[in-house]
């Protein structure tokens, strides 16, 4: 059954899926994500394989105007276009949003992946786009934003300081721009000519006791401490664990005689 407005108002996502698909006619769906974004897509195939075009987010493009899309986009394929490459044209002809703004492709690309991440990660992602990138390039075609405009973009984020967040911002930017590539939106990767256009973070290294007598110290008051058990065995085996990384080398202690294995010198009580 063809879609209505009021369907369209109301689709939702099943709280234990990650999208969810209504559809119209043609090929033409409405695509419901769990974080709530409306899309439209039109279905094809092409040489046997199934290919999905952007039409735009709803309620921005209607149910009038995606179909209206959706049928440029067919004619298009009837005559030999190759509907994603001829996105252009498409608008044109519809007259409506296709959904190449840096926001809803960064929002397309972040739903596709954000599942996969640990949550951590997933709201880093969001901060950097919602705080870095958003205010400057939301409504924006992403095919139109020049290499030298997302670079005045990151130097305000050098500005606050943060040069590290800077090179975040970077790599969330180049995800978004890659997946614009890969989708048709953009004719390429604009990030690749920022290398070596941001300020070096400069790594500091923690302080650390290097001097084999207050090493000693150490240990001595670790033996001391009387407080709960748990606690107490943390700080014995901390000074074990301090370097076990594959970049810190270590001298081996004895090597013990049920194992046949070496390793650092236990602490003796």
């Amino acid at each position: 059954m063809p879609l209505t407005d009021a369907a369209c108002r109301n689709a939702s996502c099943p709280p234990d899926r990650k999208q969810a698909r209504y559809a119209d006619a043609g090929g033409l769906y409405l695509e419901v994500s769990a974080s709530g974004s409306r899309r439209w897509f039109w279905k094809f195939r092409i040489a046997g394989v199934e290919k999905k075009f952007a039409l735009g987010s709803y309620p921005d493009v209607s149910l009038a105007a995606a179909r209206k899309a959706r049928d440029a986009a067919k004619a298009q394929q009837a005559s030999g276009i190759n509907a994603i490459q001829a996105r252009q044209v498409v608008k044109l002809k519809a007259g409506v949003n296709t959904g190449d703004t840096f926001r809803e492709t960064a929002l397309e690309w972040f739903d596709k992946h954000h599942e996969r991440w640990s949550g951590h990660y997933a709201k880093r992602e969001k901060r950097n786009l919602e705080k870095d990138l958003f205010p400057y390039f939301a409504a924006r075609r992403i095919s139109e934003i020049e290499a030298s405009e997302l670079l005045a973009a990151l130097r305000r984020v050098e500005e606050r300081g943060a040069l590290d967040v800077a090179g975040r911002v970077l790599m969330t930017a180049r995800a978004v721009w890659r997946y614009a590539v890969a989708t048709a939106r953009a004719p390429r990767d604009i990030t690749a000519d920022l290398k070596g256009a941001l300020t070096p973070h400069k790594k500091r290294h923690f302080a650390a006791i290097t001097d084999p007598a207050q090493l000693g110290t150490l240990i001595r008051v670790i033996r001391g401490y009387q407080g709960g058990v748990i606690v107490r065995t943390a700080l014995q085996l901390a000074p074990m664990l301090f370097s076990a990384r594959t970049n810190c080398e270590r001298r081996p202690g004895p090597r013990s005689i049920s194992t046949g294995r070496s390793g650092p010198c236990p602490l003796r009580g």
